[in-house]
């Protein structure tokens, strides 16, 4: 995201099929001063609406008829990279999640969010970083890695234009350490560690750390079951 993105509100697509939610979420985020630019009641309106609309944010639920989110989420991305994509659903470990972040997801909010923690996820999001903890999302891919594959990886998996540093950073990113964690693990400064994640996010046209996370177990670096160093 450009600076000047970032200065102003998000603009934001609501994507659900109750009407109940979209108004809900529509009345939350233009009382915090984020615009609602747009609704749809099932993915194809969804990817027909991102299209028209451009938003910065879409508030995605995962389950709906005619075309669910993860092939609204897929499209959308793939005709439009800079949006940012908040998945919808009702169980925090829904075992749509992991696939969800694998195809460029940026995060996953439950649907009895908080206004407060609503707002705030998308202004978050819109800012390029990913909603989930690096732990939450490692406990995720844990769980469906091994059995998750309706779609392929977002990223390449070829790896070699990382230097050995930036390998291993990779590999404890994948670990769910965060820069603070990163930085005493490595003996190095934040500043330093923060410099190697951008590297790491530009050579490998990551997102976010969430696909870091995922791209980490997805090319093997990360095996469920690993253990923070």
């Amino acid at each position: 995201m450009t600076a000047s993105t970032t200065e102003r509100p998000p603009r934001v697509l609501i994507v659900d099929d109750q009407t109940l939610i979209r108004t809900g979420f529509r009345l939350i985020l233009t009382a915090r001063g984020i615009e609602v630019v747009g609704e749809a009641a099932d993915g194809a309106e969804a990817v027909s609406l991102a299209r028209e609309l451009a938003p910065d944010v879409v508030l995605m639920d995962i389950r709906m008829p005619a075309m669910d989110g993860l092939e609204a989420t897929s499209r959308i991305l793939q005709h439009t990279p800079d949006c940012r994509v908040l998945m919808l659903t009702t169980f925090d470990l829904d075992r749509y999640v992991y696939t969800a972040l694998s195809i460029g997801a940026s995060g996953f909010l439950l649907k009895d969010v908080t206004p407060e923690h609503l707002a705030a996820a998308v202004r978050l999001v819109n800012t390029g970083d990913a909603l989930l903890a690096p732990s939450i999302t490692r406990r995720l891919v844990e769980r469906f890695a091994s059995t998750t594959t309706a779609h392929p990886p977002a990223v390449p998996p070829d790896l070699t234009s990382l230097t050995p540093r930036e390998l291993e950073v990779l590999t404890l990113l994948g670990r769910g350490l965060s820069n603070t964690e990163l930085a005493a693990h490595l003996t190095l400064s934040e500043a330093t560690v923060k410099s190697h994640v951008a590297r790491i996010f530009a050579k490998l046209n990551l997102r976010d750390r969430a696909q870091a996370v995922v791209l980490a177990y997805e090319t093997g670096l990360v095996k469920p079951g690993d253990s923070e160093p």
